[in-house]
């Protein structure tokens, strides 16, 4: 998944929580976590990255070029995604860290989220008329993957049931079911950090309540320029 339409500059808050970030530079790349304890994040993605280099050099190849950071934190996106700002995979920390991601998983997510790279740099923006193609593709480098690993019937399971799904009458590719989906994951991540129910619900009212006071200004602003 790609977060959002290209953009040229990262956010404050991305360049802060990216300041705050521990990481090292494996073969050119930076990987980096926003944990305290960063370390068994960093060691998994590396260890995901040898992976591909052993078993798939040209996916390796193409993940160096393609992309300038793997940034592990978290992510209300989904499991990952791929972030223009800063040419990055954004991992979240709490699929990372699970007993139940392989370092196959990871490796996968990270092929995948630098297909997006690529095409970014190619011009195509992750719009919503094209987005079910994009996936699909991303789908297929990541399916193309792994078929070089053995033992990972239950990974290629998952990257085939993901590609059945990249078509038009997915409806959860539209921007609203995406935008809604993020604010799904917005919350979780708001009760991951342990804040009461009460709060959530005050920042989304907060928000909710800016953006319909930004709408109603450029309304004024057009009636005026009219």
């Amino acid at each position: 998944m790609s977060r959002d339409s290209p953009v040229t500059r990262p956010s404050l808050a991305d360049k802060f929580a990216l300041w705050l970030s521990k990481g090292r530079v494996i073969d050119g790349l930076w990987i980096g976590s926003a944990q305290w304890d960063s370390e068994p994040a960093l060691q998994r993605v590396e260890a995901a990255l040898r992976l591909i280099e052993r078993f798939a050099p040209l996916h390796y190849r193409r993940v160096k070029n393609s992309l300038s950071r793997i940034w592990v934190q978290l992510v209300p996106h989904g499991a990952g995604c791929y972030l223009h700002s800063l040419n990055a995979c954004l991992l979240d920390e709490r699929v990372v860290a699970s007993e139940n991601t392989t370092l196959e998983w990871i490796a996968s997510a990270i092929v995948h989220e630098a297909t997006h790279a690529r095409l970014e740099k190619r011009g195509i923006r992750y719009d919503e008329a094209v987005r079910h193609r994009i996936e699909r593709i991303c789908a297929r480098r990541e399916l193309d993957f792994a078929r070089h690993l053995s033992g990972v019937d239950a990974l290629h399971e998952e990257i085939t049931r993901g590609l059945y799904l990249c078509n038009e009458e997915n409806a959860s590719y539209t921007d609203q079911n995406m935008w809604q989906k993020i604010d799904q994951g917005n919350a979780e991540m708001l009760r991951h950090l342990g804040t009461p129910e009460w709060v959530i619900a005050l920042v989304f009212r907060a928000r909710n309540l800016l953006n319909g006071i930004r709408r109603f200004t450029r309304r004024i602003a057009g009636a005026s320029v009219q």
